[in-house]
């Protein structure tokens, strides 16, 4: 008896302690379903208007800044330095002076070969004035004339052997860091300096076979590098690849650049813009009014709905290239309409809201970037 007692007990405990607990959670539900009956505020928004304007189509590429002559000068001949006529970062004009080798062998070897050419030159001229006379035949004259010319010959030879003891800039640039010292043995084709034309300059990269026909020698350029990243350098298209790499379709394109800082130095990565002759309409809007998604790009429109409430509904578009902190929008949106401009993640289809600011770059707010 007693087991049955303490087991209704219990019973009734649990029951009780149950009861409790759903008459808890069936009262939050009403009072969830109250709170959602009640009209929600309209979420407060900032708004920008899609508008059309004229941007120039342009093709994207990367590339290198080459030197229109760009090299290290070397040695034809080996030799011992004498002297060193330049700094490293020198500017050189065109025959400047860079290094002088020991030329004393030389030297005696072009002394010796002129006097060799004197003796020849001298017995010329006695078969010559002997030749009218019939005291020499014509195979003496012709050998003495022969050896006059091959000591001529070796004369010129001395000469241009001496002459490349003395290396010169072979054109106008920049030199780079000395590679060489005073006294210093060099063989042949020893690396004393690189020298670079600066001023103007190439910007070579590479555009895909279905551009070719987008391209073409006199289109503008504009290229961006990473040392000067505040500043565009312009240019124009100077050549174009007759061919097409097999490998990756792709075809060279070289453009020439002013550099009168010479701020651009070869080697640099570029990011290159080659733009067409005519202007094209385009709607834009800013870049923080888009959603980048996996499923597709997408824009928040603000719209009225039936009763006449202004709300945001999610809208698919195809973005386009960026410029000026602004992007195109090459469909699903006309100009005129208006879209969020930011905070887009706090955002539902069909939300109500209310317009809080009008046109307001969206650039000068930092934090919304992101979304």
């Amino acid at each position: 008896m007693r087991t049955a007692s303490r087991f209704l007990i219990a019973i009734i405990f649990l029951a009780v302690v149950l009861g409790g607990i759903f008459g808890y959670k069936f009262y939050q539900f009403g009072q969830m379903e109250e709170q959602m009956s009640k009209p929600q505020p309209a979420t407060k928004i900032s708004a920008t208007t899609a508008k059309t304007e004229s941007w120039t189509p342009s093709i994207k590429a990367v590339g290198s800044i080459k030197a229109i002559n760009g090299i290290e000068v070397a040695n034809e001949v080996p030799g011992i330095i004498e002297s060193i006529s330049f700094e490293s970062g020198d500017t050189v004009k065109q025959g400047d002076v860079l290094i002088r080798l020991n030329t004393a062998i030389d030297e005696a070897s072009v002394r010796t070969r002129r006097a060799e050419s004197q003796l020849a030159e001298q017995e010329f001229k006695r078969i010559s004035d002997l030749l009218p006379k019939r005291a020499v035949s014509q195979s003496q004259y012709d050998e003495s004339k022969a050896n006059f010319d091959a000591a001529r010959a070796r004369v010129n030879e001395a000469d241009a052997q001496l002459s490349k003891k003395i290396i010169r800039a072979p054109f106008d640039g920049n030199l780079g860091i000395r590679m060489v010292d005073q006294g210093e043995y060099i063989a042949t084709g020893t690396p004393i300096v690189e020298i670079n034309m600066l001023n103007p300059i190439y910007a070579d990269y590479t555009l895909s076979e279905k551009n070719l026909q987008q391209v073409a020698r006199g289109y503008s350029v504009v290229v961006t590098v990473a040392a000067v990243p505040e500043q565009e350098f312009l240019g124009k298209v100077s050549a174009i690849n007759t061919s097409v790499n097999p490998e990756t379709r792709t075809v060279r394109v070289r453009a020439t650049l002013d550099n009168p800082k010479n701020l651009l130095r070869p080697g640099m990565f570029a990011t290159v813009q080659t733009k067409q002759p005519k202007d094209n309409d385009v709607v834009t809007v800013p870049r923080t009014a888009i959603s980048y998604n996996t499923y597709g790009d997408f824009v928040f429109a603000v719209e009225k709905n039936d009763e006449g409430d202004l709300v945001v509904n999610r809208r698919t578009i195809t973005a386009g290239p960026t410029r000026d902190k602004r992007i195109a929008v090459l469909s699903g949106l006309k100009a005129g309409e208006r879209v969020v401009s930011r905070g887009l993640l706090r955002l539902r289809a069909g939300q109500k809201v209310t317009v809080q600011d009008e046109n307001k770059d969206e650039e000068k707010q930092p934090q919304e970037a992101s979304e």
